[in-house]
This record gives C-alpha cells, structure tokens and sequence, in this order.
C-alpha cells in the first residue's frame, strides 16, 4: 500500500468517526424532540386546566391574568426550544452527508503542535464537548483556509491577532459520508473542487459556496468594517453567492445583537427571490428580508396612483416608437439624476414659505373645514420648525376640531335614523356600559335618556372614525396637486443654477398628463414618494442595520440616495457589474458602481468568471468594453454557436432542434432568452404546441427545472445549463444600452450558447474574433432524409 493510498484510508476513518459522533448526537436530539413535542401537546391540551380562572374581584383579575401569562410563556419556552432542536437536527443530518470540506494544519508562533483545523458549514464538538472536530466556516481561524497558501499565516480574533505557519491545506468532495475526491492545494481553492461543482447542471435554487470560496470573495464576505461596499463582479463571478454567504457570515458574528429581522436585501425581481430562497436555510440561518424596489416604492405609494414596474419601463424603452419617445427616455435619464433631485429640494424649500395644497374636509356633504382654513393654520405655524412637524401640529389642530364637529353632530335627526339600524351587539355594548357606570357612580339617572345620549354618541364616533384615521394618515395633505404645481409654475426653473435637459417643457406636459391620470412613470415613483416624504416626513427605518442591493448598476442616483434617507444607519452593500446595466439612465448618469461615486466606500472588484465554460466568456468578453480584464475559469466546453437564417420559419426550427440536441446531452434548464416580454410571448405562442415550456414573467415568482422562455431582463442574477437566444440580429441588438442586453443574455449559458439571427447578426457578434465561434449560414429548412 502507498503513502497515498495509506493517507485516504486515514481521512476516510476519520470521516467515519465524525460521523458516527453525528448520527450519536442526532438519536439523543431526536429523543429529546420527542419527549418535548409531547410535552408541548399536553401543555396545549391542558392549558385551561392549568390556569387559575377568577374574575369577580379586582384582585383576583390581576392573579388570573398573571396565570395566563405564566402559562403562556412556559408553552412559548417549549416551543422554542423545539424550534431550535430542529434546526440542530438539520444541520447535523447536513453534516451526517458531507461532514467538511477542507483542513489545514496550522503551527501557532511560539507553539510546536499542529493544530488539524477541519472546517465545514457548521461546528460539531467531540462527545464530551472538549475539542472540535469541525470548525465552523465562518469561524476566525477558518479564514486561514480562503485566504493563505500553505506558509506564513495569520488570523483575527475579536482580542487578537494569531500568527504561525500553514503545513497543509486539503479539500474534500464528501457525499453520503464516503471521500470521493482529496486533493492538497495552494492559495485559491483548487480547480478539482471548483470543476467537480461547477461541472453540474444548473439548479433551481443557488447554492451555499462555502466548500469554493474563493480569496477575494472572503474580503467580501468577513468585511466588517466598511459602511459602503461596492463588489463589482463581473457576470458569473459569484458575487452574489459571495453576498449571501456574507449574510451568513454577519449572523454567525454578531449573533448576540444581529439577527435576520435586521438585514434586507432588494433583489431585481421576484423570480430572483425565489432562486436565492435556500442559500441561507442550508447554511442554519432563517432568510432574511427580500423584496423588490418596486414592491417596496408601491407599498409606501399605496393604492391612490397605478404605478409603472421598472419592467414595463424597460419594455418602453425597448419596443418604443413615435413622437413622445424620445422625450420619455430623457425623461428617464434626468429623473434618475441628482440635479433633479436638487431641483425637488429647492421647490421643497419653497414651500415652507407657501404653495402646499390641502384637501376639504366634508362630513355628510357639509364642508366642515376648508382647504383654506387648513393652509391660513399650517402658514401662522412657526417657521422655523420643518413642514412634517407643522403637519403634525395641524393634524392635531384638525383632530381638535373634528371632536368638537363630532359632540354637535349628536343631536341631529339623522343620528336617530342610524340608531334604528344598530345590532343588538351595539346595544348590548351601550347596555354594558350604562350599567358600569351606574355600578361606580352614587348618584342616579334616567337610564332611558342616559341610553340614548350614549347610542348618539356611539353613532357619530362610528361615522368619525374614518375622517379621524384618514387625518391621522395625512390624507388632507394633497401630495398630488402640489406635485404637480412643481411642473405647472416657473418660479424655480428661472434660477441660474438650475440644470435641465433640452426637452423639458415637453417632459413637463408629458408628467402632468401621467399624473393627472393617476399613473406614475417608474422614473416618476421615486421623486414622488421623496417628495411625498418631505412634506409628511420619511419615517428613517433604525431596525435595518445592514442592507444588500443587488443589481446596484440599475439603480439611480436618485433611487440611491431615497435608500440613504430611509436608512440612514445602515451599512450598505452594493453588488453589481457596470457591463449588465440595462436601464436607459445608464447611458447618461454614473451608476452605483462608478469610480467616482461621492460617499465614502471600500470597493471590491471580482473580475474571474466561474459560470459559463472558457469558450462562453472568451465569446463574451470580446464585445464588451474592457472586455480584457475578464478572467475565464478554466473549463472547457463547446464553442458557442451563431445561426443565420433568413426567414422565421427556419428559426423557430433551429431553435426545436438546439432543444432537442440539449436535453438529449442531458441537460435540465435550457432558456430561450429573448430581447422582450413582447418578444417572449409570440416565441412562448409558436412553441408550446411542440414542446412542454413555461413563459416567465414578471409575476413569475417560482424558477423550475425544463425548458422556458424569457426576456433577458428578467434573467439577471440565474444561470441556465444551455441558452438560446432567440434572434441575436442587427435589428434586435445595435443600440449601446442594447450591448449589456446582450451580455446579459448570453452570460446566462452555463454549457452551451446558441445564438439564432434573422438576418444580419448583430454588430457586437461581429466584434468578436471569428476563430471564438461557429458560424453557419442556413437559406432554407433543411429537409428530413
């Protein structure tokens, strides 16, 4: 037997004995579960029987009310502590699979022993709770492993700083508690484990990357220290992967003060959620918050304006043609910018002085309070103080007034006729609180006259009650109308320091009829609900400590600084790549991502590409500016493939045949990617009746397996075993923005690239060194023989 042979029967025995460690730790929890799921059953069953139930005397309310809560805590203990037994079941039934996937061996300075540090997804100690067998990856001394060779070495704990020397560094491929592969390495994580998992079809939900972390995508995820940091990754570099495991890392760290209620991340579409959905449950922890821009901008918005989704934008700014076109995406562009956020300040500052409009409030038809008398209160208001606290003032002034409309209105004649439509709910309400008061009261009364005084003033609180919460919610404030006096006056456009784009009159008129139809442009959605916020105030979110915007090249600048001011003591984490901005303000504003960017920040830059083979990203990158920077992982693959054809009957038969030849390789998720949602249903419409594909869009919120077909927007952030673009023409993709669609698109394909053109390919193919793809040429369906 070799030295080599000697050594995998050493780890594999070892392997064995973890595991058997594992399966020990799992019976006694698996006992205790049970014994604590029948606890918590019987404490439900018998939860009345267990409660001291006495209401006659005040004394005895008190003691009764103590009882519920002691029993209610005591179930509430128990079943926590079964929550978190089941979590410890599952991690270890993880465990018990693929107990860890690295070790090394690591020499403390001024020490002689060697330390065996094995490190996995989660910490397992020895029987007696003495010694690790495994090292938690988000461990300090695990940081060894992702960020040094064997040789000198250092770590940080939270006191220290450890220096000594690393003597070996190994990784594993463990299935079913068996080594299938070991392989000794330097630096990064070897290409035997990063081929073996990258090799794999696609799946419907990411992956934990903790066995592949590479070194730089550890600076992302143990950073600590950065209130702004910017990863601009390029497609395939694992920088979102790297975000979530940086999540993880963020629980794992502050668990005493963090928890996942406090982190959020904004992900650019609803299907994108889903496909992160267990990164984080198959490393312990709970998800944190998820949602969309526009999910979040349309909530705080509420129902009162239809709102554009960034999607219809895009397919706007795509499809669009006709005379309003061109003004509509400059409109885009300076909407996005901070000059017009600027501009929004100023004319916020001017109406501190005057111009707020406000809403009438009626009761019944009857003006009760004028538009009027509400401006005269809130302009008497101190100057000094800022609109929201002069809202707030004048609410309580309004709140004021309406309880002394409120007692007048209880001896009118209609109130009679509401009294004979009461339940008898109401009247036994009414009944019950005569009788209290008689009950504490010495002296006597008509209960006849007292119970209608009380069904009078039942009656009118009811019908006050709405005009009360619509005031308590600023609804007399007309954020709409006074919006709109923001496009309709002059007075700040005249100004010298005020920048504005050549077609502004004509995107004013465009605005104010949008507006006036209660829809906002998605360009519009973020001025507006900051503006709305001005005058109402912004509520800053303090629970949020950290938050991840992912996609962050497709945000504005304007969108950006909204984010800052509602949470203002957030650490932020931007994730993004400047080559997939798809968003016409791209063209003409600095994006998240720039080199410039104001704020203090820390950037990171991942430029290796692990998703897509050599040929795919040599492909890619030779159409893209800076194109050269991109690093291709080493795996081989096809070349991809260019078809021209002349008619669309050809194409819709090259792309049946390209689905056909890959699942018979065996592929699982294979993407016919097309330009737009428009373009996706026709495509969707010609090939359902051939083959079984769903049609994703924006309302799809679940990524399975097969075949479907989708528009290269909504694809950011997933990856396919094989992609076909649906008409890679001239046509289709010429425009500059048109370049990153492209991008987009064919950086999806993690196998196999299909490009189909309808005449002319487009100019970006044809930037691309011709020896980088296989280009056919077809005139005619080629016939069966």
């Amino acid at each position: 037997m070799n030295e080599k042979d000697k050594e995998w029967i050493d780890e594999q025995n070892r392997v064995n004995k973890v595991v058997h460690e594992i399966k020990n730790k799992l019976s006694k929890l698996n006992q205790k579960i049970g014994d604590l799921k029948e606890r918590v059953i019987d404490i439900r069953k018998n939860f009345w029987e267990d409660v001291t139930v006495n209401l006659d005397e005040p004394d005895d309310v008190i003691e009764t009310q103590a009882s519920l809560k002691q029993q209610a805590e005591f179930l509430s203990e128990r079943e926590r502590s079964h929550g978190q037994m089941s979590e410890q079941i599952n991690t270890l039934e993880r465990l018990e699979d693929s107990p860890y996937f690295g070790r090394i061996d690591f020499t403390e300075t001024g020490y002689s022993d060697v330390d065996s540090i094995y490190i996995g997804i989660s910490s397992l100690m020895d029987e007696n709770d003495d010694d690790f067998l495994i090292y938690d990856w988000r461990a300090p001394i695990s940081s060894l492993y992702y960020d040094y060779p064997p040789g000198e070495a250092k770590y940080s704990t939270v006191d220290d700083e450890i220096s000594g020397e690393i003597t070996l560094k190994r990784q594993y491929i463990i299935r079913n508690s068996t080594i299938k592969g070991m392989f000794d390495t330097g630096l990064t994580i070897g290409d035997h484990l990063l081929q073996s998992v990258l090799g794999n079809n696609a799946n419907t939900k990411m992956k934990s990357i903790v066995a592949t972390i590479q070194r730089e995508q550890n600076q992302i995820i143990r950073n600590e220290k950065s209130e702004l940091l910017i990863v601009q990754g390029v497609a395939g570099s694992g920088k979102t992967s790297a975000a979530l495991q940086r999540v993880a890392y963020l629980l794992y760290r502050y668990r005493e003060v963090l928890s996942s209620e406090n982190i959020v991340l904004f992900s650019p579409n609803p299907l994108f959620n889903s496909y992160v959905a267990k990164v984080l449950p198959e490393l312990g922890e709970e998800n944190m918050k998820q949602t969309t821009l526009f999910n979040y901008l349309d909530t705080q918005l509420g129902n009162r304006l239809t709102v554009e989704t960034p999607f219809e934008q895009m397919e706007y700014y795509l499809n669009g043609t006709g005379e309003n076109y061109e003004t509509r995406v400059q409109s885009m562009s300076y909407k996005a910018s901070l000059d017009f956020k600027q501009l929004i300040d100023e004319f916020g500052f001017s109406l501190e002085q005057d111009g707020i409009k406000f809403r009438n409030i009626r009761f019944r038809g009857d003006l009760l309070i004028s538009n009027q008398q509400m401006k005269q209160y809130f302009y008497s208001l101190d100057r000094s103080l800022n609109i929201p606290l002069r809202m707030e003032s004048l609410a309580k002034w309004l709140l004021s007034e309406l309880n002394r409309f409120e007692k007048l209105e209880r001896n009118k004649e209609w109130v009679v006729e509401e009294m004979e439509l009461l339940d008898k709910s109401d009247y036994l309400e009414v009944h019950n609180e005569l009788q209290e008061e008689n009950r504490f009261s010495e002296d006597t009364f008509d209960d006849h006259v007292r119970e209608e005084e009380l069904l009078r003033k039942k009656v009118v609180a009811d019908k006050f009650k709405p005009l009360k919460q619509k005031i308590k919610r600023m609804y007399f404030v007309d954020i709409k109308n006074t919006y709109l006096t923001f496009y309709t006056t002059d007075h700040l456009i005249n100004k010298k320091n005020v920048k504005l784009p050549t077609r502004w009159e004509l995107i004013r008129t465009q605005t104010v009829d949008y507006i006036r139809n209660n829809y906002l442009t998605w360009e519009d959605a973020t001025p507006y609900l900051y503006f709305q916020k001005m005058l109402l105030g912004f509520n800053a979110n303090r629970t949020i400590e950290h938050v991840f915007i992912d996609e962050a090249q497709d945000y504005s600048p304007f969108q950006f600084a909204y984010l800052k001011r509602i949470f203002p003591s957030s650490r932020m984490t931007l994730l993004g790549d400047m080559n997939q901005a798809i968003y016409a303000h791209a063209l003409y504003e600095e994006t998240l991502l720039s080199e410039n960017i104001q704020e203090k920040h820390e950037r990171i830059t991942l430029v290796r590409s692990y998703r897509s083979t050599q040929p795919i990203v040599e492909f890619t990158k030779s159409f893209m500016p800076n194109g050269d920077l991109i690093e291709p992982f080493n795996r081989d693959g096809n070349k991809p493939v260019l078809m021209e054809v002349e008619n669309r009957d050809i194409v819709n038969d090259k792309v049946l045949r390209a689905i056909e030849d890959f699942q018979t390789m065996g592929h699982q998720t294979i993407a016919v990617i097309c330009k737009t949602m428009h373009e996706s249903k026709m495509v969707y419409s010609r090939l359902k009746h051939s083959v079984d594909i769903k049609l994703m869009d924006e309302e799809t919120h679940t990524f399975q397996q097969g075949l479907l077909v989708i528009p290269a927007y909504l694809a950011k952030g997933i990856e396919f075993d094989a992609v076909i673009i649906h008409n890679a023409s001239d046509a289709e993709y010429h425009k500059e923005l048109e370049r990153n669609l492209f991008y987009t698109a064919c950086t999806r394909a993690m196998h196999e690239l299909y490009m189909i053109s309808l005449g002319e390919p487009s100019i970006f193919i044809k930037q691309v060194p011709k020896e980088k793809y296989a280009h056919f040429k077809v005139h005619a369906i080629q016939k069966e023989q």
